[in-house]
């Protein structure tokens, strides 16, 4: 590459144990090497400061913070998101390992894109189980490990309030000036990546990288499996922080077909929150169904 921009990868680090050397090795591996690791503990209760800490002594230089308590994804981002000096963000969890080849790819796409006003640029991921045993791609491959039905590149504002193509965070790049845009991720959420899909495409294009970039793990209690359990606590919190964003969404829309696509995605959210028993939660969203309609 001619040009050689930093690029700044934000490892996330809570009860990981068991996988956070290999996520940390994996940074240091990219064939790609202007790369600053930040590596933030987020008040974990294993081993995982101690694991880390071990690491460390090999890779002095490596900025490491530890949370004194526990703060959630989207503080703790935003807290070594302050340390970072690169034009260009990876938010690493420490139980998921970059591909060798991930960064490079993904910088090659910004520098070489046509788009002006690229922001986010993904690709796909191979999913793993805590043993290293192959899952599933999270795009369905075809034999040379193409993705068979490619999701969204450029203006995807209407494909991410619709749901018609989703976007596999882990695998992202975002350009720094997105994040200064936004003011980081929103910490009155518990999870951010709907807001920051959201957020992001209603000012910038997005592009997708058909190649396998990272490994991604799914273990037991991951936090997609949490957003239907019933009366639960965790499971009320993540939902009502998926009411936000939509109520964040419909002051973004500018037009009935946004509103018309947003409503599809409502009606989703109000499903979950039905199934997991949330019903103060299901009545909350009908005046915004009323809104998207009529407005």
């Amino acid at each position: 590459m001619q040009n050689h921009p930093l690029v700044s990868v934000i490892c996330l680090c809570y009860n990981h144990e068991e996988f956070v050397v290999e996520s940390l090795n994996s940074v240091l591996n990219q064939t790609y090497k202007n790369i600053e690791l930040i590596i933030i503990d987020d008040n974990s209760n294993d081993n995982s400061k101690e694991t880390i800490e071990i690491w460390l002594k090999k890779y002095p230089n490596v900025v490491f913070i530890s949370n004194e308590t526990n703060l959630g994804n989207t503080k703790t981002f935003n807290k070594a998101l302050q340390l970072a000096k690169g034009d260009y963000i990876i938010d690493l969890a420490a139980d998921d390992v970059l591909l060798p080849i991930c960064v490079e790819k993904q910088l090659n796409t910004f520098l070489n894109s046509k788009s002006k006003n690229l922001g986010i640029v993904y690709g796909n991921a191979e999913l793993i189980s805590d043993t290293n045993t192959h899952l599933r791609y999270y795009y369905d491959v075809n034999t040379e490990k193409k993705a068979i039905q490619k999701p969204s590149s450029g203006d995807i504002y209407l494909a991410m309030l619709n749901q018609s193509s989703m976007i596999c965070s882990v695998s992202s790049m975002i350009k720094r000036e997105v994040l200064n845009q936004l003011n980081g991720y929103d910490e009155n959420l518990a999870y951010e990546d709907l807001d920051l899909w959201i957020r992001t495409s209603r000012s910038f294009n997005f592009d997708f990288i058909d190649s396998i970039l990272i490994q991604k793990r799914e273990i037991q209690g991951s936090l997609g499996s949490q957003f239907y359990t019933k009366l639960n606590s965790k499971t009320r919190k993540l939902n009502y922080s998926s009411y936000l964003v939509i109520k964040k969404a419909i002051a973004l829309n500018k037009t009935r077909a946004e509103n018309k696509a947003l409503l599809k995605r409502l009606h989703y959210e109000m499903t979950k929150a039905y199934q997991s028993l949330d019903i103060w939660l299901f009545i909350k969203y009908i005046p915004l169904e009323l809104k998207l309609r009529f407005c």
